[in-house]
């Protein structure tokens, strides 16, 4: 593994407790790029506030993955708004978010163009199918090195083994995992020390560039909008995600910003802030 010449992250911010990394997309695709060039393992987390309450609700399991995730990225509006609110004089503002299926667009064109191989690992097989069909149409120069669905249940040491030997004899340059959150992000934390490349974490990506789930318009996006759009295709699925977790997450913020957040999930905070 080749860690020379690779500059360090882009700066932290503490939100409600959790180290989000003050990049854009272009500053990150750079940096995982880099790292897939120099064959380092490093992990890759695209946090929205479903992620931070996750970490919020779970401290010492989702909280614990997220603080020592080695690169956080804003992926969702609100995140990005508190970046900007709590930014530091000499910090830039952030005029963008970097979501995650953007942010996998983005990787892909320049992987295609620099010959770096990727593995995808997650959803089903008729899924993959459709996006490994999409991913070679946009970017024919593309290498999928291999693709992965594995079971829908806990694997045992040996099945886990296997894919892990599949992925590494592969050769990919940078794994991309959805699994859900914080599914992916505890699949990312486990193997990480067992594989020489980026694991960028990109929770709907997969279903959004096969086809199977409409994005929101821009617009929508833009305003912060994306959850309305999401809550009416899916309401069964996420109301108590959009309606209970959006609420209490506004209300940390609002808590942190006048210095009242207690400090539940920032034991490591520190630690992080270089990594």
């Amino acid at each position: 593994m080749n860690s020379q010449n690779l500059t360090s992250s882009p700066s932290k911010t503490n939100i409600i407790g959790f180290a989000v990394n003050r990049t854009t997309y272009q500053d990150s695709t750079d940096w995982i790029v880099q790292r897939a060039k120099g064959r380092q393992s490093c992990t890759v987390a695209a946090a929205d506030v479903h992620s931070l309450m996750c970490g919020y609700l779970a401290p010492k399991e989702h909280g614990y993955r997220l603080n020592h995730f080695t690169f956080v990225v804003p992926d969702g509006q609100p995140v990005r708004w508190a970046l900007n609110l709590l930014r530091k004089p000499g910090e830039t503002f952030l005029p963008d978010r970097v979501r995650g299926p953007e942010l996998m667009l983005r990787l892909c064109e320049r992987a295609a163009a620099e010959g770096i191989s990727i593995c995808l690992y997650g959803s089903t097989q008729s899924v993959l199918k459709k996006l490994q069909g999409n991913l070679t149409k946009k970017f024919p120069n593309l290498t999928i090195a291999d693709a992965i669905s594995p079971p829908f249940k806990a694997l045992s040491p040996e099945e886990d083994a296997e894919y892990i030997q599949k992925i590494r004899q592969s050769g990919a340059g940078i794994v991309f995992v959805a699994l859900g959150c914080p599914r992916q992000e505890e699949w990312a934390f486990t193997h990480y020390q067992q594989l020489d490349c980026p694991i960028v974490c990109v929770g709907a990506a997969f279903d959004m560039h096969a086809g199977n789930v409409r994005e929101a318009p821009m617009f929508m996006q833009h305003l912060g909008l994306e959850w309305l759009y999401r809550l009416f295709q899916e309401p069964m699925r996420l109301w108590k995600r959009y309606l209970v977790m959006d609420p209490l997450y506004l209300m940390l913020l609002a808590l942190q910003l006048m210095k009242l957040l207690p400090k539940k999930t920032s034991d490591d905070l520190m630690d992080c802030q270089n990594a």
